[in-house]
């Protein structure tokens, strides 16, 4: 796949967001989230409502979506919300081979500062930053990874490893 520096028409470059306006809007993308996904069961309805309305609350994703564990030590991409993404990643290669390898979050405030193709797959030049979650199910196992790019430089912290992993425990391992 050859990705292009040039952003698609129908995706918006990235804003981010000040510590206050942050936890609102995580408060609010919560509510969302709890309130769609009330009684439901379905691994894949869950992952595609998680990103679209985390994508809705949150300007900074430039792209969301989940990477299925589909073999041993291999990922493949789930219901996402962006541009193409990479269809396969192995335990062994970029961000997200590393968040399920190490089955802990990985924050990358410049995903341009690590090496292509070890570290980091760049499956879209316009990412620069990332946040990768590792996704359990309730007998503790790897299920998934949950990817979010922004086309800014440091736009994760804390805040967002805290109610990501904090969603990604109440909708998936519970």
């Amino acid at each position: 796949m050859s990705a292009s520096a040039e952003m698609p028409y129908f995706i918006k470059p990235s804003q981010n967001l000040n510590p206050q306006e942050k936890e609102a809007a995580y408060e609010q993308a919560a509510a969302a989230i709890r309130a769609n996904l009330q009684g439901e069961s379905d691994p894949v309805l869950k992952m595609a409502t998680i990103n679209c309305l985390l994508k809705t609350y949150l300007p900074y994703y430039y792209w969301a979506g989940f990477y299925v564990k589909s073999a041993e030590r291999r990922l493949s991409v789930g219901p996402y919300q962006g541009t193409l993404g990479c269809l396969h990643i192995d335990f062994d290669k970029g961000v997200c081979g590393r968040a399920a390898r190490e089955e802990r979050t990985q924050l990358v405030p410049d995903t341009h500062a690590l090496a292509q193709g070890s570290e980091h797959i760049a499956c879209d030049p316009n990412s620069r930053s990332e946040i990768v979650v590792p996704v359990f199910n309730p007998q503790g196992e790897l299920i998934a990874v949950f990817d979010v790019d922004s086309t800014l430089q440091r736009s994760f912290d804390a805040t967002d490893q805290r109610y990501l992993e904090a969603m990604m425990q109440e909708h998936f391992a519970q």
